[in-house]
C-alpha cells in the first residue's frame, strides 16, 4: 500500500492539476537533451500527456477514464519495450520532482506521489547495470 493510497489525491488535487501536472513533466521530457532518455517517449506529447493523466486520474481514486480508453494499465507490459535502466528510472524521477515543484504540489502531497512515482519507475526497470534483461 502507498501513501497515495490513504487519501483521493485526485479529489484533493483535480483533474487540472493531473493535466498542468504531466504538461510540466512532458515538456520538461521533451526538452532533455540526452538522446537515450528522450528518444525512449513517443513522438505525440499531446497522447503522451492525455495517457499519463488520465492514468493519474485513475489511479489516485478518479474516474476509470484510461482503462475505459485504453484498457488495464498493466504497466510492465506497456513499458516493456522501451530500454528502462536504473538510470532512466532516476532521469525520469528527476524530471517529475522538477515538475511537482512547477506546478506546486507541496508537503504530503508531493511526499506521497513521489513515492508512488520512484516505486513505480524502479518497478518499471527491466535492464540492469549490464544492459541485460531483468524480465
Amino acid at each position: 500500500m502507498f501513501k497515495i493510497d490513504n487519501h483521493n489525491l485526485f479529489e484533493e488535487l483535480g483533474l487540472p492539476k493531473l493535466v498542468e501536472l504531466s504538461t510540466a513533466f512532458y515538456t520538461r521530457v521533451y526538452a532533455d537533451q540526452d538522446p537515450w532518455f528522450r528518444n525512449m517517449f513517443p513522438d505525440d506529447m499531446d497522447m503522451a500527456i492525455q495517457n499519463q493523466y488520465e492514468f493519474f486520474a485513475q489511479r489516485l481514486g478518479g474516474p476509470q477514464i484510461y482503462s475505459a480508453r485504453k484498457g488495464h494499465p498493466a504497466l510492465r507490459a506497456r513499458h516493456a519495450s522501451f530500454p528502462i535502466t536504473r538510470r532512466a528510472a532516476e532521469r525520469w524521477i528527476e524530471h517529475m520532482t522538477a515538475a511537482l515543484d512547477e506546478v506546486g504540489i507541496e508537503g504530503v502531497q508531493k511526499e506521497a506521489l513521489l513515492e508512488f512515482f520512484t516505486d513505480t519507475a524502479f518497478f518499471l526497470q527491466n535492464l540492469d547495470e549490464h544492459n541485460q534483461r531483468i524480465y
